[in-house]
């Protein structure tokens, strides 16, 4: 009877423990989240607003995907003890052989890719404080498809806080009726509201979407999570190509793949990648609704540091 007694106190042990571990790497990928949030957004619309040449937003959608894979594959290979053969043999067999599983990627890969072209065209258009806001319907959305995709349900004082979220986004759209008492920022670029609003309102139904069903894979299989993101990103580069082709092909074929880049597009793209893996382990150890609400807090960063850094009244 005491081994047995024993046996239970050494089980629970190791269950605190893993809880431990689970609620760490839980919360500090969600801090780590907020920062990358607020740091993207406010880089992204530095090298969108500024004089001089401007890049293709389409080729840095591409080339995110590209290291963001690049990435995985590294990760990959280092957890294989850098045995190639067997290396090989796991990916041929993740992605080819599981042909069937990885072609699921495709659906949210395809969304992914518009949702990031999308988030170029509102940052064009709106102040980065107004776009963070704006982008936060994506918590109703992502509610939304919870309850349909997951079958999860929601306490009346979580659709009373998305109400509120609603309302507040809302708000934040009423500009007064003298245009000098209106939001705005420094800018050499011409914008357009109705234009940034319509391409955050798709962004946010599309990121709803593609976010809660890549949680349901991700939870409902056993794969890695750095295959899956591998799977990703192929249908990502390969609708990537074709997006970049259909809005900038001429252009690129004249100017070139990587005109316009400086040291901040490159940062963009870096933060754009390590977001996307971030993402990935924040769905898979936390979940969209609490990744939704944690992202939110970068407005605040965002609001703040605009002011100083594009003159945001």
């Amino acid at each position: 009877m005491a081994s047995v007694k024993v046996e239970i106190g050494r089980e629970t042990d190791t269950e605190k423990s893993e809880k431990h571990w689970f609620c760490n790497i839980k919360y500090i990928s969600l801090v780590l989240l907020v920062l990358q949030n607020a740091s993207l957004i406010l880089t992204m619309r530095y090298t969108r607003t500024q004089a001089g040449k401007l890049y293709f937003s389409t080729t840095t959608v591409i080339v995110t995907e590209f290291v963001k894979m690049s990435t995985c594959l590294c990760i990959i290979f280092i957890q294989k003890g850098g045995n190639v053969k067997e290396y090989l043999n796991y990916l041929w067999h993740g992605i080819v052989t599981e042909a069937r599983d990885t072609f699921k990627l495709a659906i949210p890969s395809g969304i992914y890719t518009i949702q990031n072209n999308l988030l170029f065209v509102a940052v064009s258009n709106l102040s980065a404080a107004t776009f963070q806001v704006s982008y936060q319907l994506k918590i109703l959305t992502t509610a939304l498809f919870c309850v349909l995709l997951l079958g999860k349900r929601l306490v009346k004082m979580q659709w009373l806080a998305l109400l509120l979220l609603f309302v507040g986004v809302a708000i934040v759209q009423i500009q007064p009726s003298d245009p000098t008492k209106a939001a705005q920022e420094k800018t050499s670029q011409s914008q357009s509201a109705y234009t940034g609003m319509v391409a955050v309102l798709v962004s946010c139904i599309s990121s709803g979407f593609a976010g809660v069903y890549f949680e349901k894979i991700l939870k409902g299989s056993s794969a890695s999570l750095w295959l899956r993101n591998v799977q990703l990103g192929l249908f990502g580069v390969f609708f990537g190509l074709i997006g970049m082709w259909m809005k900038d092909g001429d252009d690129i074929m004249e100017k070139g793949f990587f005109f316009g880049y400086t040291k901040y597009v490159w940062t963009v793209i870096g933060l754009q990648a390590f977001g996307g893996l971030l993402v990935a382990v924040v769905v898979k150890y936390a979940d969209n609704i609490l990744k939704g609400f944690a992202t939110s807090l970068s407005i605040i960063i965002s609001t703040v540091v605009s002011v100083y850094l594009f003159g945001f009244t």
